[in-house]
């Protein structure tokens, strides 16, 4: 059985969503036992399980490879065999709605653990939520948002997903190589109080170096339609502007559609974090010069991995995965990223970027996907 490693990935099962354990506070009625929901619906497994709780920080397909690993983890360490149940659920891009799912859980009597992508890492309700649910006994990770580590990192037990600076540096590193006489650039994210996004720009600059200036920030409050405005509005601004960087999953075919629609594209450079679908298809004709790939499959797969360990105290899994845990920086478990560049044309060369990230044409890139019954990572 695969178990871990930077580049674990298996083949997806069946997505497999259960229902919410709890009903707000203050709307009556009794809790509904595990496996079921409000609206009368079913989930899966017994209503005696206990339940590992995923929460992302809004719905975008980006989640869809995570919850297939969540679910495959399920079925490989045989979760239900144990008395578990895996319950993926999806926020809506804001601290009220992270905070109030996370109120919910706590009303719950059935949650044993909980792996959350964390929206705004400086928000003390959400900050907050998560230390009343450690101190009743709730096992805490986050996912790919993690939250402020000055601040709050004793509200979990670890973080696991990507070294969002080194996948920022990477990104920069290939706007270096893509425009060596350096540029002016613009960045666009669902929110710059997110903990992965300040460390993926930051890391953005640093990869691209002194060459390149930073002209616009832009946040759009993770809407798809905001972030197509934000790219019109800052072209508009600083028509100087000649890259573009996505650091959300939608940013990029936000960027790629702007671009196209002014016809722009011969002056101007698209990156972007993370394999959206319609990144994929605007690579393929030609329409955007480098993906960051993570791996949200292992970040669903090794999160209940670890809470799983965690609610048994099983230490050889802990070890193994956090082996310097204690330590500085031991709290934080890297789940692998890859660069992806079009298949013909492209002037970047494998050793520009860090020698644990994998680096891939377009087709080789889709072949992946394919092999593990996936459409987007």
């Amino acid at each position: 059985m695969r178990t871990s490693g930077e580049d674990r990935i298996g083949r997806p099962i069946l997505s497999l969503t259960m229902c919410l354990a709890a009903i707000v506070a203050g709307c009556g009625g009794e809790v509904p036992e595990a496996g079921s929901n409000a609206d009368g619906g079913s989930g899966s497994g017994s209503s005696a399980n206990k339940r590992i709780v995923i929460l992302t920080n809004g719905d975008n397909p980006f989640w869809d490879p995570c919850e297939a690993g969540a679910m495959e983890a399920a079925t490989e360490l045989k979760l239900e065999e144990a008395g578990f149940t895996v319950s993926f659920e999806r926020a809506n891009f804001t601290v009220k709605g992270q905070v109030d799912k996370l109120k919910q859980y706590g009303l719950a009597t059935d949650i044993v653990g909980i792996g959350i992508s964390v929206y705004d890492d400086s928000s003390p309700a959400i900050a907050n939520e998560l230390k009343k649910l450690q101190e009743a006994g709730i096992k805490i990770v986050t996912i790919d948002g993690d939250i402020d580590r000055e601040r709050f990192r004793d509200v979990r037990f670890a973080y696991l997903g990507t070294d969002n600076v080194i996948g920022g540096r990477e990104l920069g590193r290939a706007a270096a190589d893509l425009r060596p006489e350096g540029g002016k650039y613009a960045t666009f994210v669902g929110n710059k109080g997110n903990s992965n996004a300040r460390a993926r720009i930051s890391g953005f600059a640093e990869g691209a170096g002194d060459k390149f200036d930073e002209v616009e920030s832009l946040d759009d409050g993770g809407k798809p339609e905001v972030a197509r405005k934000m790219v019109r509005d800052a072209l508009d601004r600083h028509p100087e502007i000649d890259t573009l960087v996505g650091i959300w999953a939608y940013n990029g075919p936000a960027a790629i559609q702007i671009v196209t629609e002014r016809k722009l594209r011969d002056k101007t450079s698209i990156l972007t974090f993370d394999a959206d679908e319609a990144s994929i298809k605007g690579m393929g004709e030609g329409n955007l010069d480098a993906m960051v790939v993570q791996n949200p499959f292992n970040m669903g797969y090794q999160g209940v991995r670890i809470l799983k360990a965690l609610v048994e105290d099983d230490q050889e899994v802990i070890k193994e995965m956090y082996p310097n845990h204690g330590e500085p920086d031991g709290d934080l478990f890297r789940t692998g990223l890859k660069v992806v560049i079009p298949n013909e044309g492209s002037p970047l060369q494998k050793d520009a970027f860090d020698s644990q990230t994998e680096f891939l044409k377009l087709d080789e890139f889709k072949a992946w996907l394919k092999k593990y019954n996936l459409k987007s990572s």
